[in-house]
């Protein structure tokens, strides 16, 4: 889609918020409509799970736990350890596909509706800003103006609402990696054993603090990559936040009681004073657009105020505007959904077939067979079990085979408690005569109680006999 002005590509000479090397501030005027409703509620619940899921518990641990400093990760009540990273990892890529498979068909309308950064700054800070300060021509006002008590009074309001809320999301983020019980215990322990969540704390405080008051828009603008790959991932038939130029152009100015010759756009540039990024939908797709629909909902507001059909800015594709196109499902987005597919399937059966102890048995290193009495040979070995459950087990080993006997080094059972490792040592006694080769397989089988948890094979190694 393309502006049919002469300098129709002018805009992509610069970002809509950086002019003459300098930061452009944006004023946007306060949107409302039947899609920004929609945002709003989504929102809410979003806002809603985020504060409240790091007060779940399921077996007296978080339900959501990220914890990079022990490496350990709780998703949806499960506990992943170091040794499930490859489980997280195609966790992550399938995640990942899903997101380009949705921007391949949707555009960027996470970005708009479901980010955490347009959450926060549109539908918490941009709202705070509105309510103390008033809408866009207020603020500018304000801006502008000299000092006095008044200004010196919203703008000491909203600099304090504005770090409170800061605050209270740094310990809630915070809470996503140390557990809130951590931070709970912050707060009541003493400063040298939470001094170094203390300092995150604090660090976190200020970095949500900074972005919501003064970096903004520039977050998806300039630090996130995902705007960037809107080149590579969309197509004319992606569906985006899309101006009908065909509709629209050539654009003028409405006059009431006329025979409108011109195009539906009556030039108002609603379009432009919503946008939270500063861009003119009219000029086409855009990596500032985040699909945030506020453009919608300011055109749609101007159409029926001077009787004009709605949709002139709607969600669209390239070639739906261009030539009445409907979606196409496309090759590649028929092989990324096979992709996704596999790789889905691949995650959940790892899931299922994931046990709940990690289970390695080896010889212990540096000793070879040992010569024992009755004409017998023994190998020693070591075993480290993880739990990866909420409950202590009590385990016993059991050869499987029959040819030889195992005998646990101290305890004959083994106690690991809940989410920890524990380890033993044990023996393995084989006839010398029922040695046929150096090494031979033997599978040693992990029960507690009386249900058998994990079968694991070892070598045994002793003399050739014959």
């Amino acid at each position: 889609m393309e502006n049919t002005d002469e300098n129709s590509d002018s805009f992509r000479d610069s970002i809509a918020t950086i002019k003459d090397g300098k930061r452009s501030w944006i004023y946007a005027q306060k949107p409302k409509g039947k899609l920004y409703n929609k945002r709003t509620v989504l929102s809410l619940l979003l806002l809603i799970v985020f504060f409240v899921l790091p007060f779940i518990k399921v077996h007296g641990e978080p339900f959501f736990l990220i914890d990079i400093p022990d490496r350990k990760f709780i998703l949806f009540g499960a506990i992943f350890w170091p040794q499930d990273t490859f489980i997280f990892v195609l966790g992550m890529l399938t995640f990942i596909v899903f997101i380009v498979l949705f921007t391949v068909i949707f555009g960027r309308i996470f970005c708009g509706w479901a980010c955490p950064q347009t959450i926060f700054m549109e539908m918490v800070f941009r709202k705070i800003e509105y309510w103390i300060e008033g809408d866009a021509a207020h603020q500018k006002a304000l801006h502008n103006q000299p000092w006095n008590s008044n200004k010196i009074f919203k703008k000491t309001a909203k600099l304090s609402v504005f770090f409170i809320v800061s605050y209270i999301i740094a310990n809630t983020f915070l809470a996503y990696i140390i557990s809130m019980d951590s931070v709970l215990a912050m707060y009541t322990g003493s400063l040298a054993e939470n001094g170094g969540s203390l300092v995150s704390l604090i660090l976190f405080t200020f970095v949500f603090f900074l972005v919501y008051l003064r970096f903004r828009e520039q977050v998806c603008i300039v630090v996130c990559p995902y705007g960037r790959l809107q080149g590579v991932l969309l197509d004319r038939n992606s569906i985006i936040v899309a101006y009908d130029y065909i509709r629209g152009e050539k654009r003028g100015r409405f006059k009431k009681n006329e025979t409108r010759t011109n195009g539906d756009c009556i030039d108002c540039a609603q379009c432009v004073k919503v946008c939270p990024t500063g861009i003119d939908i009219r000029n086409g797709t855009q990596l500032e657009c985040t699909n945030c629909t506020a453009c919608i909902d300011a055109c749609n507001h101007m159409m029926k105020s001077v009787g004009l059909r709605e949709g002139l800015i709607r969600f669209d594709s390239e070639n739906g505007i261009a030539n009445n196109e409907k979606l196409k499902i496309t090759a590649r987005i028929k092989a990324y959904i096979v992709v996704l597919v596999l790789l889905f399937g691949i995650v959940v059966a790892l899931l299922v077939t994931r046990r709940d102890v990690a289970t390695t048995i080896l010889r212990t290193p540096g000793l070879l067979y040992q010569d024992q009495p009755n004409n017998q040979v023994s190998n020693l070995y070591n075993i480290k079990m993880v739990n990866k459950t909420h409950e202590r087990l009590p385990i016993t080993l059991k050869l499987e085979t029959p040819d030889g006997k195992l005998v646990m080094v101290g305890n004959e059972v083994i106690t690991v408690e809940k989410e920890s490792v524990g380890s033993s040592e044990f023996f393995i006694y084989v006839d010398r005569n029922k040695i046929t080769q150096r090494k031979t397989k033997y599978k040693v089988s992990l029960y507690s109680g009386d249900k058998k948890i994990e079968t694991v094979e070892t070598n045994f190694l002793g003399p050739v006999t014959h």
